[in-house]
């Protein structure tokens, strides 16, 4: 048998280093936000408005901890060509 590698978790006193946050165009032309692995969630009729509210939600959902060291917007768009 092979020896077992004790597993590590992330402190959460460790700042990750990039958080995604998924953006996708609402139906009414707006936007749309979500982390990909924390639950923030925002939204923004404009892309200069989406920066400014997502640096405020990851803020404010770090309030306690350290935050991640970047964040990165990643527009998804959905089109269907015929």
């Amino acid at each position: 048998m092979g020896r077992l590698r004790p597993t590590f978790l992330r402190s959460s006193l460790v700042p990750m280093d990039e958080l995604v946050i998924e953006v996708t165009q609402d139906g009414g032309g707006g936007f749309v936000a979500e982390a990909l692995c924390e639950s923030i969630f925002t939204r923004a009729d404009t892309w200069t408005e989406l920066r400014a509210n997502a640096r405020e939600a990851v803020t404010a959902f770090y309030f306690d901890r350290p935050a991640p060291v970047r964040v990165r917007l990643h527009q998804m768009r959905d089109e269907m060509l015929a």
